[in-house]
Order: structure tokens, then sequence, then C-alpha cells
């Protein structure tokens, strides 16, 4: 996802809100999948789609709220398109899990933690805590993709997963530039309990939901393993190490993210 390279570093927003825009139509224009075909799921894979069902699924308004009060109005309106794919997630997620015969549950208590925690401060800590959830999203999804024994389940998964591969860096910019006035080894120290954060979310997750990964071929320790790794390159994006941002290539498939010097 992150790689070295000498792109000229973005100014603005506006081609994220294009990005984000140009991928509205290309999803309008493919449809859903077919639903009408069905999916084998079995009861562990049932009750981990249920919960991140859950999580995905929210209107976003106190994160559209500090965006707007940050007085951005380019990352305001890609905030609304960001806020849009995580509501399209959920909805999928819904429809994959009738499509398998499960229903929706109402609430979780590990969302209701993460939405409070979320809620403390302002934008900055709303996004740090954001970003733990969106880390540990991507490798559930590229487990569900790659090792999902149900077609209907790996190409929904796919299609989330390729959004969140777009998110991170979306808050790996913003991240940035939230913390690039605060002193460097502030920065770090930040940066540096956000991954104790992250690797205690990861443990939760790999405990809760082991029986679903293992349906997948992905480990307890592996997940925790795989996330952790992922996240020193994230945390050096919003340390602000030297790095710089290539626009999203708008229509092409291929998404803008931070390029690690």
């Amino acid at each position: 996802m992150f790689k070295k390279g000498r792109d000229r570093e973005t100014q603005g927003y506006g081609d994220w809100v294009r990005a984000f825009e140009a991928e509205r139509e290309r999803r309008a224009r493919r449809g859903d999948p077919a639903w009408e075909r069905g999916a084998r799921l079995p009861p562990s894979l049932v009750r981990s789609l249920q919960r991140f069902q859950v999580g995905e699924d929210g209107d976003g308004a106190e994160l559209l709220g500090k965006a707007a009060r940050a007085g951005d109005a380019q990352y305001t309106a890609a905030a609304h398109l960001f806020v849009a794919e995580e509501q399209n997630h959920a909805r999928l997620l819904a429809l994959l899990l009738e499509a398998g015969g499960a229903r929706t549950l109402e609430s979780h208590w590990s969302d209701t933690v993460f939405v409070r925690l979320r809620r403390l401060l302002g934008l900055r800590l709303e996004l740090l805590v954001l970003m733990v959830a969106e880390a540990v999203a991507l490798r559930y999804y590229r487990a569900l993709r790659d090792g999902g024994a149900d077609p209907l389940l790996r190409e929904v998964a796919g299609r989330i997963l390729a959004d969140e591969e777009r998110h991170v860096p979306f808050h790996c910019r913003r991240l940035r530039e939230g913390f690039a006035r605060v002193p460097r080894p502030a920065r770090y120290a930040v940066t540096g309990g956000w991954r104790l954060l992250l690797a205690g979310a990861a443990v939760l997750v790999a405990v809760d939901h082991g029986a679903a990964l293992r349906r997948c071929g992905v480990t307890r320790s592996v997940f925790v393993r795989d996330i952790v790794a992922s996240s020193a390159v994230m945390a050096a994006v919003i340390a602000g190490r030297d790095v710089t941002f290539a626009a999203p290539a708008v229509g092409t498939g291929q998404h803008g993210y931070p390029q690690v010097a």
C-alpha cells in the first residue's frame, strides 16, 4: 500500500473528492453482487460478520461535525463521501448475511466502546481511533477475500477491502497534517501509543473472531502479527517522516497512497 516515491504532495482535498465521486459512479455502473445466488456461511462467520456489520453501520455525524468545524470545505466534502462508503459497507454486509439466511445485530459491546472512545476529544483523536478499526479491517477483509469458501463472501469482502485500501491513506494524510505543528517527540509518543492501542485491539479481535479467521486459513497469531507489522509505516506517515502524497488517480482504479521516502 505504501511505497517509496517522489511525487509532489497534493494541495487540498479536491483530488480526493473527485476520486471518491469517481468511485461512487463506478460502483453505480457495476451494480450489486448477485444476491439471489445465496451464500453458505458457517455459524462462526455469521457471528463475525454480524459484529463487523454493526461496526460499519452509523451516520458518521460526530466525525462530519468535527470535520466541518476544522474549516476545510474540501476535506469535509471528502469526509462525507468516506462516510457514504462506510454506510455502503454496512449495507453490503447486511445483504450478505440475508443471502446466508442470517440477521443483523442491533448492537454489540465492542462497537459501543469504540464509538464512545472516538467521541472523547477532537478530530485528531476521532481519526486515530478510527484508524485502529481501518487497520484491523484491512487484514480482516483480506482474510475473507483470499480464504473464504463462499464466492459471494469473497466478492463482498473484495469490494470492501478495495475501499479500505483508499481510506487508510486518506486518514493518514489528515492526521499527518493535524500533527504537523506538534513537536516531534510528542508526535512519536502519540504514534507509539496508537500502535500499542492497535496491537491490543488486534488481539481482542483475534480472540473474538478466531474461529471465523481459521475458517479462512488465518491463525490468531498471524492476524495480530500482520496488523502490528502494517502499523509501522502508518505510524511513520502520521508522525511526519519524509512523505509525499500522489493525487488519487481518478477513474483508473489506482489510489493516491502516501509515498514513504
